[in-house]
């Protein structure tokens, strides 16, 4: 089970461990219910990439 990351009405963001098909679930400051919402990605391509080194077409 992936972790998402939920926002309640009142602007408290939180992560669970859930089913990928969980929509929402209730806040545990409030206990409203918390809509999914898309997280901040942490990938990151650093130096001269793999589309230069690996696949670019040679000349």
């Amino acid at each position: 089970m992936p972790v998402y990351e939920f926002e309640c009405p009142e602007g408290t963001v939180f992560e669970r461990l859930v089913k990928m098909d969980t929509k929402q679930i209730n806040c545990p400051k409030c206990g409203k219910p918390a809509k999914k919402i898309m997280s901040q990605c942490a990938f990151e391509l650093k130096g001269g990439g793999w589309y230069a080194d690996g696949y670019a077409s040679k000349k």
